[in-house]
This record gives structure tokens, C-alpha cells and sequence, in this order.
């Protein structure tokens, strides 16, 4: 492959302490559980160099807050089946203009929480965010018709949350709600103001990929 799998691009401060109880991850943790059992997210010594792969996240919404706050999974938990308080951390802040994060958590959050926050920043109504790996879906993106971002952008990077601000100003992805990164591979993100959503936009595409695998 082109890149490491896992690898933190962006300028990270981050506090190592378990972040407020108040803020739950059940829902968020239960469709992480679902696709952990779909290999969506994951972590196999045969795929990405053994490194744990795809992520998840839920915008925080509180009335005082002004900036870009989400929980997400944390970097390297892929191979966990069911995680726990401590797997998750809360982004306190997120500049992706400035390639530089801050958060909270007894883990450090995502080598992809840049691109997740690249997304809540084009629109209020997004309330989560789910990366995963699917070579069936990846290599069909153009024949499933899903917006993407240039094979010579890598993830996690400035440049990457350029793309999906451009990608944002196209029809194409507010209609699909899901986009294709083509520069890491098998790397697809959907999105929506519900995890439901998000996750039945995923699991459709996955199908409509096998279905066009089969017939070829």
C-alpha cells in the first residue's frame, strides 16, 4: 500500500484522563459493535500491514459550544471486538485549516479524527461519521457513483479537508451522504444526522458492490 495504516499526520494535544461521564457512547458503541461484526472496522494481519483499520464518531452538542467537538474511537482499537469508556476520546477542538487537534481520553483519538472533524465543519446538521475499509465498495466507486477524493490526497492531512470542503460545494455528495477516499486505500466515509443512516448507506452500497463483483 501507499501509506501506513494508523499513523497521526496532524499536531495532536491531547490530555491523557478519562473525559466527562456525562457524555454517553452507548449508541455510538453499539453501531461500532455492528460493524466490527461486518469487518468494516477491524484490525487482520492480512490486510494494511496488521494495523487496526476504520473509526467512528458522534458530534457533541452542547449550547456553550462554539467549536467542533465529537467522541471517537480511538487510534489503534480496531482489533478490540466490543470497547469500553477508555477506547473512546472526546475532541475538544479541531482546526483542520491548521492540521492540529485537541482532546481528551485515556486513549489518543484517531489517526483519521482530522477528516471526521473536516466533515461536522460543513454542516450543523451531521451527528456522526463513519470511516471504513471496504475493497468491495472502494474499487466500485465510480460505477456506485459515490463522490471522491483524489488518489494523490492522503488521509488524515490539510489537503484532504480541502478536498472535502470542494467535495461539499457538489450535488453528488450531499445526495449520497458518502464519499470514497481514493488515496487510502479501501478507505469509504458516510455520514448523516443519524448513525442508522449512515450505517444503512454503507451496508446498501456494500451490497450494490457485491451484486456488480458478481455480475462482471
Amino acid at each position: 500500500m501507499s501509506e501506513q495504516e494508523g499513523v497521526i499526520k496532524y499536531r495532536l494535544n491531547h490530555q491523557h484522563s478519562p473525559f466527562e461521564d456525562n457524555l454517553s457512547i452507548i449508541e455510538l458503541n453499539a453501531w461500532r459493535s455492528m460493524l466490527y461484526k461486518l469487518e468494516l472496522i477491524g484490525q487482520s494481519k492480512e490486510r494494511y500491514d496488521g494495523y487496526g483499520f476504520g473509526n467512528i464518531s458522534q458530534r457533541v452538542n452542547q449550547a456553550e459550544i462554539g467549536s467542533i467537538q465529537f467522541i471517537i474511537s480511538g487510534t489503534q482499537t480496531g482489533h478490540i471486538e466490543s470497547l469500553s469508556r477508555q477506547h473512546y476520546c472526546h475532541v475538544l477542538e479541531a482546526s483542520p485549516e491548521t492540521n492540529s487537534l485537541q482532546s481528551i481520553g485515556e486513549v489518543e483519538p484517531s489517526s483519521e479524527a482530522l477528516t471526521h472533524a473536516s466533515i461536522y465543519q460543513q454542516d450543523k446538521s451531521i451527528q456522526s461519521v463513519i470511516h471504513v475499509h471496504s475493497p468491495d465498495i472502494w474499487n466500485n466507486t465510480q460505477s456506485l457513483h459515490i463522490p471522491f477524493t483524489g488518489a494523490d490526497i492522503p488521509y488524515g492531512t490539510p489537503e484532504m479537508a480541502l478536498a472535502i470542503t470542494q467535495l461539499f460545494h457538489s450535488p453528488a455528495v450531499n445526495a449520497s451522504s458518502m464519499m470514497s477516499m481514493l488515496g487510502h486505500v479501501d478507505g469509504i466515509i458516510a455520514f448523516s444526522n443519524s448513525f442508522e443512516i449512515a450505517f444503512n448507506l454503507l451496508t446498501k452500497a456494500l451490497s450494490n458492490a457485491i451484486a456488480l463483483e458478481q455480475s462482471k
